[in-house]
Parts: structure tokens; sequence; C-alpha cells
């Protein structure tokens, strides 16, 4: 698929995640930026992905038959190198997380097309995932840093991001880093009165709630929720929203902490797969709390989303929370230290604790938080400043 333009600038979206198949915070990211870039004056967007079909974006298989034995990082790269051979023409190439990093690099070196990044995790900031990827790990880790290093323009989706950035990165120029938030869809991300959903889930709706909605990935810190559950008021349920686990061990270790769980107090619901955005906005409007319990998170669309849905966060001070969270007006904050865990369980308990046992603090700090979405995370004006990034970009 080619499109021809008769004005204006011409954009491509390089991805793996783009909908239906989005499964993490970088999907929902490229998803609304798509949406909102593509309604802006004399801008015209191309998306690019890896995997499936899908309406609206050129596609890239990763099936590569040559490859079927070889690493998943190698099939990867291949489609990178098929991406790249079609992104001729363009005025900027846009890619986000590694697995689209390379075919943007390719396109800045074979047709001097400025390349943009958007930073939604760095690879040194997880060396958990070498348990997941092997030494796909060290090639994913080795594109991030070439592409980072020589992009044009670097987007941080929060400030501590930029400066994590900067640590890990020494080859790049701080001038080229730009802070650019994530945003949050507060038209569909609302409270909603409907409980069909919790009913069909098994969810209590006169009993309190916390929830968690993401990735069973070390990332997410889901363990550390799952043994301050064991410290919660009896009458608490724990609903966890949270999909396949990323390696075997890790659903051994997670599994196992449920079933303690289950096995000393009521209330403890598990979905294990990916529910319609519908149905968690529904858990999410009726949650008393909402936990991030992650130990790395450059943003955290997912404490917008329930901010934008009025519940209250409990969440930890890591990354670039604290920049989305307001300590003690929309939420909690829990310090995380990776030397004392046991400190930052007891901690978390304690804060969900203190909001489910105070309905009407909870109430005003999810409608606080509300109010905060609504004003500072609109991705109206996100996609206004990334164009401004791709100007910068084309003007030189």
């Amino acid at each position: 698929m080619r499109h021809l333009y008769a004005a204006g600038m011409r954009v491509g979206v390089l991805t793996r995640e783009f909908p239906p198949y989005v499964y993490g915070g970088a999907g929902v990211h490229v998803d609304f930026l798509v949406q909102h870039l593509r309604v802006q004056p004399d801008i015209a967007v191309d998306v690019h992905a890896i995997g499936p079909e899908r309406p609206g974006a050129d596609t890239y298989s990763e099936d590569d038959t040559r490859l079927a034995d070889a690493n998943p990082a190698l099939r990867i790269l291949s489609a990178d190198v098929a991406m790249a051979a079609r992104l001729d023409g363009l005025d900027v190439v846009h890619s986000h997380t590694w697995y689209a990093n390379s075919a943007g690099q390719l396109a800045r070196l074979l047709y001097n097309t400025p390349h943009v990044v958007t930073a939604h995790s760095l690879e040194p900031r997880r060396p958990w995932k070498a348990e997941q990827l092997g030494g796909g790990y060290q090639l994913s880790s080795w594109v991030e840093r070439t592409a980072f290093e020589s992009a044009d323009a670097i987007i941080a989706v929060s400030h501590g991001m930029r400066a994590d950035i900067l640590d890990a990165y020494a080859g790049v120029d701080p001038d080229r880093v730009h802070v650019v938030h994530n945003g949050i869809d507060t038209t569909f991300y609302r409270p909603t009165p409907a409980t069909d959903v919790l009913d069909r889930l098994g969810v209590d709706v006169r009993r309190p709630y916390v929830t968690f909605v993401g990735r069973i990935t070390r990332q997410k810190g889901v363990p550390h929720l799952l043994r301050a559950a064991l410290r919660l008021p009896a009458d608490v349920q724990v609903v966890l929203l949270a999909g396949n686990a990323d390696t075997p061990e890790l659903a051994a270790e997670t599994d196992a902490l449920v079933a303690r769980l289950r096995a000393e107090r009521t209330g403890v619901v598990l979905v294990s797969e990916m529910l319609p955005r519908a149905d968690v906005r529904q858990v999410l409007s009726h949650a008393t709390v909402f936990c991030c319990p992650s130990i790395y998170e450059p943003l955290g669309i997912v404490n917008l989303e329930a901010m934008a849905c009025a519940t209250a966060v409990v969440a930890s001070d890591v990354g670039g929370i604290p920049e989305v969270v307001d300590d003690g007006v929309s939420g909690l904050l829990v310090h995380y230290d990776e030397a004392a865990p046991e400190v930052f369980e007891a901690d978390l308990a304690a804060a969900i604790t203190k909001l489910a046992e105070e309905p009407e603090l909870a109430a005003r700090m999810g409608h606080a938080g509300r109010a905060r979405a609504e004003a500072d995370f609109d991705w109206a004006e996100i996609a206004v400043r990334t164009v401004d990034v791709y100007r910068s970009v084309t003007a030189s």
C-alpha cells in the first residue's frame, strides 16, 4: 500500500503494536497518537506494523520461514528490513520500541530521512528480559542503543525517562531528547455505572476491591502486590486483570502466590486474558483503589486510565509515575527500594488499606485524578507537541 499526498508532511509511524494487536502501553500510545496525528492539518500518516495484517497499516510478517528455528529477535530484524525497503519518500520516520527501531535507523541511512524515536522503556533498565529472550536481549539492547545514539530526536514519555536515557546512553546529545508525556482519551476512559462485567467475573460490588491491570512481567511487580494483599482487611477483594506471564518461571511464582492468597481470603479474582477496553473501564470505574506496584515504569498509561475513571491510585514512586500521580491528591505513592522489598509490600498494604477504610478520601482522590487527566494529559495537545518535534528535525 502506497500513499501520495499533494502537500504537507508525510510521516511513517513504525511499530509492532497497532489495533487490534495491542498488548502494552506502547501500543496504546501508538493507537491514540496516530488517531490524533491524522486530524492534524498538513500531516499525513502511514503506519507500518510488524505482525498480522490489520486495517490502516502496511504490515510485515515476522514469520520468515527461512528463520523458523532462529531466535525470535532475528525474525523481528527480518521484518524491519522488509519494512525499511518500503519507507522511501517519507519526510519523517517515527519508530516505537526496539521492535521497529532498526527499520527507522535503516531508513535514515538509506534515504536520509530524519528518524524520531519514542522511548517507552529502556532495555538496560529491564535486565530480567534476558530470562525471556536469551541472547535476543543482547540483540534488542544493541538495536536500541544504535537507534538512540543516531536518532535525530528522541521523545521521552516523562522527565524520569529522559534522565534514564541520558544515564544509560552517554552518547546521546541532551538537546535531542524532548519530553512529551503519554496521554489518555478521557472521552472513552470515564466512570461508568454498568456492572455486568463485574457480575460476570464474580466481583462482589458490595465489597471494596483493589485492582491491577497489566501484563505479568518482572517490571510490573505483581508478586509484590500479591504478598501485600495478604495484609489487607478481610473484606477487601483483589481483582487482577493480568494477562499471561512472560516466562514459565514467573507464571509459576504468580500462580503459587495467588493460590496462597485464595487459601487465606475470599474475593480473589484473576483474569488471565486481555479483556476488551470497555470491560477494563468498568473494572477500573468501580474499584476502590487501583494499584500499580511497578519496579520500573517510564510513565504508566494504566495509571492515567484509572484516574480518568475517577479511581484513586496507589503506586510505587519509580520512573515517571510521580509525574502522573499527585501524591496525597489523586493517590498515594509508596517508595520502592530494591534492597527492602518487605518494607515496600508492607507500605503498599498500608496505603491500600487506608483508602479502603476511608472511602470518602478515596472518592476525593478519584475525582482529583479525573480532573488532572482531563487538564494535563490530552492526546490532542500531545499530538501537536509531537508534530513540533517532527518539524524541528525536518527544518534542519
